[in-house]
């Protein structure tokens, strides 16, 4: 099926054309052979009449004669176009001088001349011609129209689209506003948190905004998903709300070493993840935030509280919480903390959140030329600074020698059997 014919509004209907000619038996030679063509012939003598029926019907094509008595066929034609502008129109004269010729074209728009007499083939070819023009001539007009309607709708389209535009700029304005002030109020949450904390205990205030901007150095890193990553620097403000609800004397005896608190004080001690949980979820809601506190206590050796998770078990984020609580609750000198933190990963620490927390906060700097990294940053193409070690003193990769995949490969593979806790150490 054309294409067109399922877009454009016009369909032809069957040709009806109209002959004019004062003489009955040329008018009936013309309708004949007009009909034996297939077109619908309306015929008259007179102009008049003509005119008349052209008031109330339409033709493709109008074929009149010059000469006749009531009007010269030139003005009937001329006073056609005024009722049917689109009508083909043809002027049929024994006599073609100048002067007619020029006024057909200015005052009444011909179509075509034809002569008398005439050729059967050249007229009908003629009349085709007419009823092809008025065709396209009509088609082109309904297209107009169909145009200007689907402008207009699409006019009004577009500006009921611009209102749903300015619409949606004015939700979002006020829906960026009301989160700009959850934002605002969420942040002014967690600073309360962070003030009733070292209200409570002063200490415990001050370790918990170094935690924080450790967290922060963690977090600003790659080694995160957009979920793990608000997790870790939401759970490093609230992690220790459960505190709060201990004993004081408890906190203090605490710093002195776990060995010092009684059973039941150990006992207390284990469930503030839990109680810190469960504040917590007033202030940040998210399942995750919720997750990563109660873990932040959990051992990578499974030995940790509440709930005696071991390795990837625990959140990534958790791990990494662990390692920030570790050092600054510590109390150590920062190089014995570093090394404490060293000396209990694989046991106490994921090495790899080890060796990323030393990594971003700078405070055990590698010798120039040599570039701290994590285990999963590990590439073909470097060269160890250090040699790499098993837990039990086994050399893995020599000091000086540059990875391959298959090096990289032997590497992780030894590490998922059993933890590298040392840090890792390439050349620049």
């Amino acid at each position: 099926m054309n294409s067109s014919s399922q877009t454009t509004p016009c369909i032809p209907r069957p040709h009806e054309i109209l002959v004019v000619d004062d003489e009955p038996l040329v008018l009936e030679m013309l309708k004949h052979s007009l009909e034996r063509e297939g077109f619908h012939v309306v015929s008259t003598t007179n102009p008049l009449k003509a005119l008349a029926i052209l008031n109330d019907r339409d033709f493709a094509v109008i074929i009149s004669d010059q000469r006749m008595p009531e009007m010269a066929g030139l003005d009937f034609l001329v006073e056609s176009r005024k009722l049917r502008p689109h009508c083909s129109r043809i002027l049929m004269t024994a006599v073609l001088d100048l002067p007619v010729i020029v006024d057909a074209i200015n005052r009444g728009e011909i179509f075509r001349f034809v002569a008398k007499p005439w050729l059967r083939e050249e007229l009908i070819a003629t009349v085709r011609n007419a009823v092809q023009r008025h065709d396209l001539i009509t088609c082109n007009e309904a297209l107009q129209v169909e145009t200007g309607r689907l402008n207009a709708r699409l006019r009004d389209a577009n500006a009921s689209l611009e209102a749903q535009v300015r619409a949606i700029g004015e939700e979002k304005g006020r829906v960026d506003a009301a989160n700009r002030e959850l934002a605002a109020r969420f942040e002014n949450s967690l600073d309360l948190c962070r003030r009733i904390l070292t209200t409570y205990d002063p200490i415990l205030g001050s370790q918990a905004k170094a935690i924080v901007e450790f967290a922060g150095l963690m977090a600003d890193t790659e080694h995160f998903t957009d979920p793990e990553r608000h997790a870790l620097r939401s759970a490093a403000r609230l992690c220790d709300l459960g505190l709060i609800g201990m004993p004081r004397e408890m906190i203090r005896a605490l710093r002195g070493g776990a060995d010092k608190l009684s059973e039941r004080e150990r006992g207390q001690l284990q469930s503030h993840p839990i109680y810190s949980q469960t504040l917590a979820a007033l202030v940040d809601s998210r399942p995750e935030v919720g997750d990563v506190i109660r873990a932040h206590h959990e051992r990578f050796d499974g030995l940790g509280y509440p709930d005696g998770l071991a390795g990837k078990s625990i959140p990534w984020a958790a791990r990494c919480l662990a390692v920030a609580v570790g050092f600054v609750e510590s109390g150590l000198p920062k190089a014995a903390a570093i090394q404490a933190l060293l000396t209990r990963s694989g046991r106490d620490y994921d090495p790899e959140a080890v060796r990323l927390f030393i990594k971003v906060s700078h405070l055990a700097q590698p010798p120039k030329q040599v570039r701290e990294i994590t285990l999963s940053e590990l590439a073909p193409g470097m060269v160890l600074a250090s040699g790499i070690f098993s837990p039990h003193g086994l050399l893995l990769v020599s000091e000086g020698q540059p990875l391959n995949d298959a090096t990289i490969a032997k590497i992780q593979s030894h590490n998922n059997a059993t933890p590298i806790s040392q840090r890792l150490l390439v050349q620049t």
